[in-house]
């Protein structure tokens, strides 16, 4: 029987396969451009025809760089390596990926440049996995509702303006007025938490970087921190990607259903080096010189900041982005843009700083949108009129001050405003925990302190640690468990405190 044409082919078919398989395939077409110009950490190329925006390019010496802006006959790159060693007329091809950085428990207690490698002299970094430091942020049904707590240890933050998991806190003030400060010590605060720090410095001075970091070696868990750092000596480039490879890297905490907090020391300097990029690659100028995209960077950055539901693990991301104003202008560009962005703001006033008020946060002006959802019921009960005494103790001081006389009444509400202010001053690397705070303000509530200078108050901060290990024990559990006390407990809380303060420290205050 002669075989049908179908047959025959079902017949020749596979030995065709089998040959196909054997075949040695042809070279690899590599996309090649040539520098035409190099200066200032950007190189402009030429030749690269299938290159996209953001892909990661390798020149012939091993420098690295990505598309930043694409025209119809040349590419910008930015450099992340040294551009000295660069000249017009050198090969550079496209690799088809995007930029990535290294993430993993091996970065724990390292710090590194934002592409990974280590600057601290230890041992050579194994990467184990990579991930594209641009990700888009969490969607809205993948996100959980910010009602859990991080504790700073600074009472006036943790008492008046909250701050959550999954948050994104603005930190912002004039130059040298605590706002690093302020964020290394909510790092350091985190050393018995399990809440794993990324400190991401953006065109900082060197010896700031060392001595932030040294505070956290010497007084937090520098074990389960990770410093990013593009310093100011660093390349541009280096600095543009710094604060989204610190995001990544806080990322992969995250995603496995761990806590993590990163802070961005600062935004400022990143959007100056936004615009000194922008403006080398000839994309027009807007408002203050800055490219019209500035207010999406900084959105698309912060937007991936947040706490993840029970279905995707649960975890957390809190960012604390830090922004510099000039001469407290909060309706510059760059500060309405994070305003904006943020779920609030502490901001920092100069002449609180110059006058010996430490942390100088204007309780005014500073807000946190989420507040007393994540606070504990005890701190959200004692705390409740706090923010009020205090900001009526200001206009009523300010009031006094221009000569007017006061009765009686105002004078009480002025002596316990000042007493308010005593409990809220603070020392860098003193942080207070949950419980100390709460038993302080309970005193300070109650009329405890009424009759205390500033000097026998910060006695009896320092006495309040061996009360909480004795009469404090309830006080101590009931903040563990996150419970309320009833009006029995907590007069006979008051009454402890009563006796405590009648020991030394009256004779202090006198």
């Amino acid at each position: 029987m002669t075989m049908s044409l179908l047959d025959a082919f079902d017949a020749w078919l596979p030995q065709a396969r089998a040959a196909l398989d054997q075949v040695v395939p042809g070279p690899e077409i590599l996309d090649i451009g040539r520098i035409d110009a190099v200066a200032d950490g950007v190189a402009h190329i030429s030749g690269l025809q299938r290159a996209r925006l953001n892909e990661l390019l390798k020149f012939d010496n091993g420098d690295v760089g990505f598309v930043l802006t694409l025209d119809e006959q040349q590419l910008s790159c930015v450099l992340l390596d040294d551009s000295s060693r660069l000249a017009a007329g050198m090969r550079v091809h496209g690799t088809g990926q995007v930029l990535r950085t290294t993430v993993g428990d091996e970065l724990l207690g390292r710090i590194i440049d934002p592409l990974g490698r280590p600057l601290d002299g230890a041992a050579a970094i194994v990467p184990v996995r990579y991930d594209p430091i641009e990700r888009e942020a969490p969607a809205i049904i993948d996100r959980d509702e910010v009602v859990e707590p991080v504790q700073t240890g600074i009472i006036a933050i943790d008492a008046m303006f909250a701050l959550g998991r999954g948050q994104r806190e603005l930190i912002i003030g004039d130059r040298s007025t605590g706002k690093t400060t302020l964020a290394i010590d909510a790092i350091i605060n985190q050393r018995d938490s399990d809440i794993i720090c990324v400190y991401v410095a953006v065109g900082q001075k060197t010896s700031a970087v060392e001595r932030a970091i040294q505070a956290v070696r010497e007084h937090g868990a520098a074990q389960r921190t990770i410093f990013v750092v593009a310093p100011a000596s660093s390349t541009p480039g280096l600095q543009w990607i710094a604060p989204f490879a610190g995001m990544t890297i806080a990322e992969y905490f995250r995603d496995r259903g761990g806590h993590a907090l990163i802070v961005i020391d600062d935004l400022s300097k990143h959007a100056a080096t936004h615009r000194e990029l922008a403006l080398l690659t000839h994309q027009p100028p807007g408002r203050e010189a800055y490219p019209g995209d500035v207010f999406y960077v900084h959105a698309r950055l912060l937007e991936r900041a947040a706490k993840l539901s029970r279905g995707k693990g649960g975890g957390s991301l809190t960012a604390l982005p830090i922004a510099e104003t000039e001469a407290g202008n909060l309706s510059a560009y760059i500060p309405t843009n994070l305003i904006s962005i943020t779920d609030g703001q502490i901001v920092l006033n100069t002449q609180l700083f110059q006058g010996g008020h430490m942390p100088a946060i204007d309780t005014g002006l500073s807000v946190s949108r989420v507040g007393g959802k994540t606070q504990s019921k005890i701190l959200r009960k004692v705390a409740e009129s706090l923010r009020l005494d205090y900001a009526q103790f200001l206009e009523l001081e300010m009031f006094t001050r221009l000569g007017a006389s006061a009765d009686a009444r105002v004078q009480d509400k002025i002596v316990r405003g000042q007493r308010i202010r005593s409990v809220l001053a603070q020392h860098q690397f003193a942080g207070m925990s949950l419980s100390k705070q709460i038993a302080l303000l309970l005193a300070l509530q109650h009329g405890v302190l009424d009759k205390f200078d500033d000097n026998a108050i910060r006695h009896y901060r320092d006495a309040l640690a061996d009360w909480l290990s004795g009469a404090g024990q309830v006080l101590v559990a009931a903040v563990d468990a996150d419970q309320m006390l009833s009006q029995a407990n907590l007069d006979d809380l008051v009454q402890s405190l009563r006796e405590l303060a009648a020991g030394p420290f009256s004779q202090a205050s006198s």
